[in-house]
């Protein structure tokens, strides 16, 4: 199957590092991913929309990345496009999470140009929850399914 691109998507909740207002280490942080897994940078614009949202666009030789940070929620969406048949984007999606430490991710995945592919596509979506964050929300179902019960007893 002959496919023009690979795209990533990835939402990244609730992110523990507590330097997402710092545009240069993120800046870095994203060249040095680059560097590493040996894609070639084009140019790079920043931009602050508002007060609230940082947006880092990187334009590659073989794609693209934006990434949009807004530090009150701790939120970041990452958008990886790269314009290889057999890319990963999944590396460097991985390489973000890990300097960004959200506790869930809802990633999708998409082969894009896919010009055999039948009429309905279907993108790969995963989530990942972290594992503190698993027991927090296992924990709060279990009070609530005793409160239910002592309720109904009394």
């Amino acid at each position: 199957m002959k496919i023009l691109a690979r795209h990533l998507t990835a939402d990244l909740f609730n992110c523990q590092n507590n330097q997402l207002t710092d545009k240069e280490l993120i800046l870095d942080m994203l060249k040095t991913i680059l560097q590493d897994l040996q894609m070639q940078l084009v140019s790079c614009v920043t931009e602050s929309p508002d007060s609230e949202h940082e947006v880092f666009i990187l334009a590659l030789d073989k794609g693209h990345i934006t990434l949009h940070v807004y530090p009150q929620l701790k939120y970041v969406a990452l958008d990886v496009f790269l314009c290889q048949e057999d890319a990963e984007p999944d590396k460097l999606g991985q390489a973000v999470r890990n300097f960004f430490k959200p506790d869930k991710t809802k990633t999708t995945v998409l082969k894009r140009g896919d010009f055999g592919a039948p009429k309905e596509i279907k993108p790969k979506v995963k989530t990942k929850v972290a594992p503190l964050r698993k027991i927090h929300n296992t924990g709060a179902k279990v009070i609530r399914i005793l409160a239910r019960r002592n309720n109904n007893q009394q």
